[in-house]
């Protein structure tokens, strides 16, 4: 028997558990995030470990979701300098790299740009010649000043190899490891959006280096040394070790979309709206033939536009220790800020001073948590039902903004926070939960499959459609095989064709989706 270990780092909890490989939930836990990432992996995965009884060497894998890119982006904190290089001399001059960016995070990343000869038009034609010795200067220039390379070719989806050779120039001056990051791999169409993302793709590289290397030393600690470890990517699935380290970007976002997976599993469903309503915020998402709905617009990153794929995720200030106040006017206030990991010491029904959420669920008897007797004292029923009133009516105006369609939908409740929610709730047909609902997140990271998602315009005129699509899922498999998956299971997923209305010639966006099962060595 074989098992799998699963790790999601929360703002407020890092829970663990493990599955058999048939994906039966034999143990799992909750402690505290703690500052140090690493102690905290470390604290989950001993206790998850002392629930069980086999020898650890039994564990095959190890899944870790996690928030380090997203905070670090958020708190302009621990990225490195990254040297910008845009191939589409001169068209593109009137728009240079960190155009709208915020002051603060410009500075945080000492940048360096140039914007060089090549590029494509949307049809392939070169906007101007790309030029080795004009790229080897600048890279000569830059040597010891930055810490990472963006390149970033206009319209680079239909063409990339002028993005490959400038890697391979800065790897031959460099040095095979220094961190270089292409469009082509990151982003999708439009210039700015996928330069920003690239840009930020590389910033991150030593955030995840450390993320990488503190999940593994943390497996080892834990006398869990012959698990293959993985990260989990921002769709709903997973990606191997050496591929995050070259696509941290991927993991921003990958904490709802586990909790949308663990939802699935739990309820075996494919297509509903997930609810995980954690210790400081809610994220409601949507399942669709089992996987995260992806957001069709421009998401805005720590302040910045980008086009690189995430999940369609609404967050609101409202968890399980969101604080409760009442005003002058008699009105009561729910959130956004809340006493987080420290609801054990702040709550009332915990010996706390603080008001929160989940106290008004314990004095409503929603919820058996901590003493009852401490909330009843300080809390009027008047009180609770006006906090009630007001978290029942939060959690139906976001599930009202995520619908696409009239109707009631079906809702999978999922979290440690979920307590605070009522039993019914306007626009919802039924409600979904189960006892393992709070460590939902942790399931998903564990039972996820290996994906990858190819993006690309072809012309129909010239490369007719069947082997236009034959190409890009050739070239989505040879990059899911590259993060991990065994190329004998992957299969298709999502296909979609967006005809470009200005390109002539029938040209169509195609996007790709494929996921296959996990290669472990040795099987």
């Amino acid at each position: 028997m074989e098992y799998r270990l699963g790790v999601d780092v929360g703002g407020t909890n890092t829970d663990a558990v493990i599955l058999t490989e048939k994906n039966e939930v034999i143990a799992h836990t909750k402690s505290h995030t703690t500052p140090d990432i690493q102690t905290g992996i470390t604290n989950s995965v001993n206790k998850v470990l002392q629930n069980v009884n086999f020898d650890k060497s039994a564990i095959s894998t190890a899944m870790l979701g996690t928030t380090q890119c997203t905070n670090a982006i958020v708190e302009r904190k621990n990225l490195i300098s990254v040297g910008v290089i845009r191939l589409g001399y001169p068209a593109t001059l009137s728009l240079p790299p960190f155009t709208d960016w915020p002051a603060d995070l410009v500075e945080a990343l000492h940048p360096l740009t140039a914007t060089l000869r090549g590029g494509n038009e949307f049809d392939g034609r070169k906007i101007s010649q790309f030029d080795d010795a004009e790229v080897t200067s600048t890279l000569e220039k830059w040597r010891g000043k930055v810490s990472s390379l963006a390149v970033i070719g206009v319209f680079s989806l239909v063409n990339d190899e002028e993005e490959k050779r400038v890697a391979e120039l800065a790897h031959q001056l460099y040095g095979d490891n220094f961190p270089v990051s292409c469009s082509a791999a990151v982003g999708s169409l439009g210039l700015i959006e996928r330069e920003n993302a690239t840009i930020l793709n590389s910033a991150l590289n030593q955030v995840m280096q450390r993320t990488a290397d503190g999940f593994i030393n943390s497996l080892q600690q834990a006398g869990v040394s012959a698990a293959t470890p993985y990260l989990c990517q921002n769709d709903g699935t997973l990606m191997s070790i050496d591929y995050a380290r070259q696509h941290p970007i991927l993991t921003i976002g990958s904490g709802p979309t586990n909790s949308i997976r663990g939802a699935a599993y739990l309820s075996s469903l494919e297509n509903a709206m997930v609810m995980d309503i954690g210790g400081t915020t809610s994220d409601l998402g949507v399942l669709v033939n089992g996987f995260p709905r992806e957001s069709s617009v421009a998401v805005d990153v720590g302040g910045i536009r980008t086009n690189f794929r995430m999940p369609d995720i609404l967050s609101i200030g409202l968890g399980g220790g969101s604080i409760v106040r009442q005003q002058e006017d008699g009105s009561v206030t729910v959130g956004p800020d809340s006493v987080g990991y420290q609801i054990e010491d702040k709550a009332l029904c915990f010996g706390g001073d603080t008001v929160t959420t989940t106290d008004i669920a314990v004095r409503l008897g929603q919820a058996q948590v901590g003493d009852p007797q401490l909330v009843q004292k300080k809390i009027s029923l008047e009180f609770a039902q006006k906090a009630a009133a007001k978290i029942k009516a939060m959690l139906e105006e976001s599930i009202d903004n995520m619908k696409t369609k009239a109707g009631d939908v079906d809702l999978l409740l999922v979290g440690g926070g979920a307590i605070v929610a009522p039993q019914t709730l306007k626009g919802v047909g039924k409600i979904y939960r189960d006892s393992l609902g709070s460590v939902a997140n942790a399931i998903g990271a564990t039972i996820a499959q290996i994906g990858s998602e190819y993006e690309r315009l072809y012309t129909y005129d010239k490369v007719p459609r069947k082997e236009a699509l034959a190409d890009a899922q050739q070239k989505a498999t040879d990059q899911a095989v590259q993060a991990g998956a065994d190329g004998s299971t992957t299969h298709l997923v999502l296909v979609e064709e967006t005809p470009i209305a200005y390109a002539p010639g029938n040209t169509t966006k195609v996007k790709l989706k494929v996921v296959g099962n996990l290669h472990i060595a040795g099987h």
